[in-house]
């Protein structure tokens, strides 16, 4: 059927060809074509600023449309110089072509303000940490006290208390996968729990020291835990098996979080550096030195391919999978403790003072700070918030904090613009040093 035609190649496309080069040159040399243009656009402007150059005195000449007019004759192509054409015809069009666009800051989005809705009192200890389960019906607090509490979400009534633990519980997560619990504690242990049966069916030995921080993998069956080593562990959560201990940092791992996309994993430290990992290898790919105190918290936007990280000097935010900075938090003066972020871009820093910090994610504009009531018969020096997490509508805020209580947020349905205005007054221009 195509032997006649096999050695005939095929009819070469110019309107194909000339695009495919053209994208090519584009993908390789678009930089240095921007460069020119603005070059050249910069030339232009210049040489219209400065006008024609006066002939020197005791000289005459023919009229400037004469020699030009001979000029162009005389040459073997006729040639028209856009520069004068546009001097002696200037059109509104050209003038804006020519004019570089001055840089603005965009108005942040207006949030609602946020108010106490909820206290819940029941742990005999600080409240270190919560997670909230998949199917928003109810979440998880673990606390100095050595016990695992879960609550009703819409009630904030008790429904179970898990104990296993032989010291302060500092990590949880609830699997999205299966029916698991997990835990972690200061006692160095990592324990599955079945909530079918409320009972431990794993655990998981390795670390040497305080068990800080624990995340869940979102598509694969691996569970990653951090702490007072300086490790970051990441384990196979069927078999218990240490796959790879992720070392590098040279001080208490903080805070460690985990995406399907790269980098999957992302660490944040008290030697002041957050590391960005390759899963597959048990590497660090990059190790971000930006910030000059400790990192105590790290977290994932929900819907950007970026993440923000906690600070005493700053909130930062940065962009995936090569962590790019994009900018500065500025204002938090405090041990900053955990971040929470909903699907609204309303970001929300926790600190050791009990101040409340809430940020509109583009532009980092604070709209709101409160001061966390602390529980009666407390001093205020218990007034400090240890973790925080968004419910999954995004419309309930808990916090967990030092005075043994558990606080949930809601959004202030009687507010609006006119009641609580955008009160916007950026800096002249951000500065993005570092």
């Amino acid at each position: 059927m195509f032997l006649s035609n096999q050695g005939i190649l095929p009819h070469v496309d110019d309107r194909a060809e000339y695009i495919k080069k053209a994208v090519k040159a584009r993908d390789s040399y678009g930089l240095v074509f921007d460069d020119i243009k603005k070059m050249q656009a910069m030339k232009q402007l210049q040489a219209i600023e400065a006008g024609p150059n006066p002939p020197p005195p005791g000289t005459v000449f023919p009229s400037e449309s004469e020699a030009s007019a001979q000029s162009s004759e005389s040459a073997v192509v006729p040639y028209a110089d856009p520069i004068s054409a546009q001097r002696n015809n200037p059109t509104p069009g050209n003038q804006v072509q020519l004019l570089r666009k001055a840089p603005t800051m965009p108005k942040p989005k207006w949030h609602a303000p946020w108010k106490l809705f909820r206290v819940i009192a029941g742990h005999l200890g600080w409240v270190r940490c919560v997670a909230v389960e998949p199917g928003n019906e109810w979440f998880a607090t673990g606390s100095a006290d050595k016990i695992i509490k879960i609550w009703d979400l819409a009630s904030g009534q008790l429904k179970v208390s898990l104990t296993g633990h032989v010291s302060s519980v500092r990590g949880l997560a609830v699997s999205s996968r299966h029916p698991y619990l997990f835990s972690c504690g200061e006692d160095r242990q990592v324990k599955c729990w079945d909530l079918e049966y409320n009972k431990v069916i794993r655990h998981y030995h390795g670390h040497l020291s305080a068990v800080y921080s624990l995340a869940l993998h979102p598509t694969i069956d691996v569970l990653l835990t951090a702490g007072r080593d300086s490790t970051a562990r990441v384990w196979d959560m069927r078999t218990k098996a240490n796959v790879h201990t992720l070392t590098g940092h040279t001080n208490t791992v903080a805070s460690v979080i985990c995406q399907a996309a790269e980098p999957q994993i992302i660490t944040g430290s008290h030697d002041t550096t957050i590391r960005l990992w390759d899963l597959a290898a048990g590497k660090s790919m990059c190790t971000l030195t930006n910030h000059k105190k400790s990192v105590r918290s790290v977290i994932f936007h929900p819907s950007l391919y970026m993440f923000a990280s906690a600070s005493p000097d700053n909130i930062k935010q940065w962009r995936c999978p090569e962590g790019k900075f994009i900018q500065n938090l500025s204002g938090h003066n405090a041990i900053v403790n955990c971040l929470g972020i909903n699907p609204d871009g309303v970001l929300v820093s926790g600190g050791d003072n009990g101040t409340l910090h809430f940020w509109d994610w583009r532009t980092g504009y604070n709209f709101q700070r409160l001061q966390a009531p602390v529980q009666p018969g407390s001093m205020d020096s218990e007034a400090g918030i240890f973790a925080m997490t968004f419910d999954n509508s995004g419309s309930r805020l808990i916090t967990t904090e030092a005075d043994k209580t558990i606080k949930i947020y809601k959004e202030d349905d009687t507010a609006s613009e006119e009641s609580h205005p955008v009160n916007w007054r950026p800096d002249i221009l951000k500065r993005r040093k570092y």
